[in-house]
């Protein structure tokens, strides 16, 4: 199935404990090249970086790519992305994946998988990922966000919490859980419908979103389906620290990305 679909890339230069990440050297390139690149080998027809840093700008724009610079008072990646969406000109049924722009080991194979989902059908205008829960420290780990999904693949909720809450099994000091179901943790890439998000940026912060600290608790708070792509497994974490920075660089140079 040919759907045609664009990548954005929130790249903010602010960092509590890596200022200026996007631009950190991995293995000879910046990282937001690597994320970039991990954008065009997913096919996406287009690759835009959505900065409200010059330097970011700059660096981007030497190295060939889009980039746009948008205002630095947005709360969220969400509403930089609708910028960018805004000032293209952006189809309103086009489709937009949000790719953040400190994951330089996502598989290309899931930015495309979650535009492909959201093209598939008309229920949702917007979708995101989710992978089975193989160890049971992490349906416990409030840092693991959880979700639980309906018969066709939509989101019924997503939580912090031990989602959905085996009574038989779990007491106040955790256990195994005693159902085949799986526990899914929900991957934070999504895939945008251009209307989805005018509409999402022109709704009020929802008083679910803030007590889970979820911001895609607002969309079923005004009733949206959420449609969620289940993959093999999630993929590897992104760069917040220095610890992970070497990490992520001898993961590329052990696989030539």
């Amino acid at each position: 199935m040919d759907i045609p679909f664009k990548v954005v890339i929130p790249a903010r230069y602010g960092s509590t404990r890596l200022p200026g990440k996007p631009l950190l050297d991995i293995a000879g390139k910046a990282m937001i090249a690597h994320v970039c690149q991990r954008a065009i080998e997913a096919e996406a027809d287009e690759v835009v970086v959505a900065t409200d840093d010059q330097r970011i700008f700059d660096q981007v724009t030497a190295l060939g790519l889009k980039v746009v610079m948008t205002d630095a008072n947005h709360q969220s990646g969400t509403e930089r992305i609708t910028e960018v969406a805004v000032k293209m000109g952006w189809d309103d049924d086009a489709i937009v994946v949000n790719l953040q722009g400190d994951e330089p080991l996502i598989p290309p194979a899931y930015i495309r998988d979650v535009a492909l989902a959201l093209g598939g059908q008309e229920q949702a205008g917007i979708a995101t990922l989710a992978a089975k829960i193989n160890e049971s420290e992490e349906i416990f780990n409030p840092n693991a966000v959880k979700v639980v999904l309906n018969q066709a693949g939509y989101a019924l909720y997503f939580s912090r919490a031990a989602i959905p809450w085996d009574r038989n099994a779990f007491s106040l000091s955790g256990g195994e859980p005693s159902h085949a179901m799986p526990y899914l943790r929900h991957i934070g890439m999504y895939a945008y419908r251009v209307k989805f998000l005018k509409d999402y940026c022109s709704w009020q912060a929802s008083e679910l979103e803030a007590v889970e600290s979820l911001e895609q608790l607002r969309i079923l708070w005004y009733g949206q389906q959420i449609l969620v792509k289940t993959v093999a497994k999630a993929p590897e974490a992104g760069v917040d620290t220095q610890a992970d920075l070497e990490r992520v660089e001898r993961a590329i140079l052990n696989s030539q990305l």
